[in-house]
C-alpha cells in the first residue's frame, strides 16, 4: 500500500516577520534603487518588506533575523546550514555571507527562531527552511551604517 505524503513545500508558509524601522528604510532604498540586482529580486524583497511588521529597532527580539545576523537553519531535506545575512556589496558565499537580495536571503529577513517559510529557489523550485538559531549582528554593515 502506497501512502501519499505531501512535502511541506507544497504549502505556502508565510509567518509573521519583524523588521526594525531603520533597516526597513534602508532595505526599501536598496530594492527601489535598481542598482546591482534584478527586478525580480527587488520585487521579492519589496513583497517581504510590505508584509513585515515594523518595530522600533530597540524593540526587536534578539532572535530576529536582521542584516548582519548569523543564522543557522534547516532545509526541508534536513540539512543544516549557517549563513550571515548581508547587503549585496558584502556577499561572499565562500565565507557564508549571503545577500538579502538572493532568494534565501530575502526569505530569511525578519524571521525568528522556530519559524518556517516557503521560498522559491533560483531554479524555480519551492522549498522550506526553518530557523534554528539567530545570533545578533556583531557590527553594523559598513555599506549601510546605522542611522544616528
Amino acid at each position: 500500500m502506497e501512502r501519499n505524503v505531501s512535502k511541506l513545500s507544497t504549502f505556502k508558509l508565510q509567518p509573521e516577520i519583524l523588521v526594525g524601522e531603520n533597516e526597513h528604510r534602508k532595505l526599501l532604498v536598496l530594492a527601489l534603487s535598481g542598482v546591482g540586482h534584478t527586478a525580480d529580486a527587488a520585487d521579492d524583497l519589496l513583497y517581504e518588506l510590505e508584509r513585515a511588521r515594523i518595530r522600533p529597532d530597540h524593540a526587536l527580539p534578539p532572535d530576529t533575523v536582521r542584516m548582519g545576523s548569523t543564522v543557522r537553519y534547516r532545509t526541508e531535506a534536513g540539512e543544516t546550514r549557517q549563513v550571515r545575512l548581508v547587503y549585496p556589496g558584502a556577499a561572499d558565499i565562500s565565507q557564508g555571507a549571503v545577500s538579502v537580495l538572493t532568494p534565501v536571503g530575502t526569505a530569511l529577513i525578519g524571521l525568528r527562531t522556530g519559524q518556517s517559510i516557503t521560498w522559491t529557489t533560483r531554479d524555480g523550485r519551492r522549498s522550506v527552511l526553518t530557523i534554528l538559531e539567530v545570533t545578533d549582528p556583531s557590527e553594523p554593515d559598513p555599506e549601510f551604517p546605522s542611522a544616528a
